[in-house]
């Protein structure tokens, strides 16, 4: 009985001293936390995203103190956050909200498969090991590699294997951009109005399209010729719009004879 007494003695009087000591390290070897960085930190959404470059949100604020980085690389705060944290720093940021896209249509059905894959069922396995599953090398491969890494629930597979996204729920983090190794997810401005072309089919020869893809772009030029605006120019095989000159006439729309051009204000909807 005396050594149980005396052992639970013993083990309160060291605790004591070890909170002693600890109470005393942590006054010693105290570092005070910046206050610019704590109020950064107020600025941010606190969705550890990572799509800044940093990890995590307290990574990003002390970049930002630091200088490091500009504040307008959080892509998931609002612009009145942006602006903030911009003026805790004494600068500007640019406060353009961007939604993501995806430039393709090539569903199971019309964008023809190489063969029967058995492979790693993801996209960028899929590209390292075969190049790709479907006779597009461009095309979407429909194994969700965008809807694994968005953090926002804005991205969803479409019953025709093409990711599908929420624009309302899409914060512009462009995490989904960097996974996507046929470069098929794009970013635009929020709200932005014009043509947009909806395939990522960079292959110049013409009968070669067709049989990779029933909806790819068939390199006609119809869209660029007849744009009254001249906004169109062919680039790698695929329409590009100067939106500084597009009116949103949808002439390239109505003339394409493979239904890539859609105007952005209807193929992308937003509240």
């Amino acid at each position: 009985m005396n050594i149980i007494l005396l052992t639970a003695i013993f083990a309160a009087a060291l605790a004591l001293v070890l909170g002693i000591l600890l109470g005393i390290f942590r006054q010693v070897f105290h570092v005070e936390t910046d206050v610019l960085v704590g109020l950064i930190r107020e600025t941010l959404p606190g969705a550890n995203c990572g799509a800044c470059g940093f990890p995590g949100c307290d990574g990003f604020a002390a970049a930002v103190a630091a200088s490091e980085t500009a504040p307008d690389k959080c892509t998931v705060s609002d612009a009145e956050s942006t602006k903030k944290r911009a003026a805790l720093v004494g600068g500007s940021a640019d406060t353009r909200a961007v939604v993501a896209v995806t430039a393709c249509q090539g569903s199971r059905e019309l964008a023809l498969p190489k063969g029967i894959y058995t492979g790693l069922q993801t996209c960028c396995g899929a590209k390292i090991s075969s190049g790709g599953t479907k006779l597009c090398a461009w095309g979407c491969m429909g194994f969700g590699d965008c809807v694994k890494v968005c953090k926002f629930d804005a991205l969803h597979m479409g019953p025709d294997g093409i990711p599908v996204i929420d624009a309302d729920k899409c914060k512009g983090c462009k995490v989904c951009v960097g996974e996507c190794p046929q470069g098929i997810i794009r970013v635009v401005d929020k709200g932005q109005k014009g043509a947009f072309a909806f395939c990522n089919n960079r292959n110049t020869i013409k009968p070669m399209v067709k049989k990779t893809c029933k909806i790819g772009c068939g390199k006609c030029t119809a869209c660029v010729k007849k744009c009254p605006e001249q906004a169109i120019t062919l680039e790698n095989g695929i329409p590009v719009i100067d939106y500084a000159k597009c009116n949103s006439c949808g002439t390239c729309v109505e003339i394409c004879p493979q239904k890539v051009m859609h105007l952005l204000e209807t193929a992308v909807k937003t509240a």
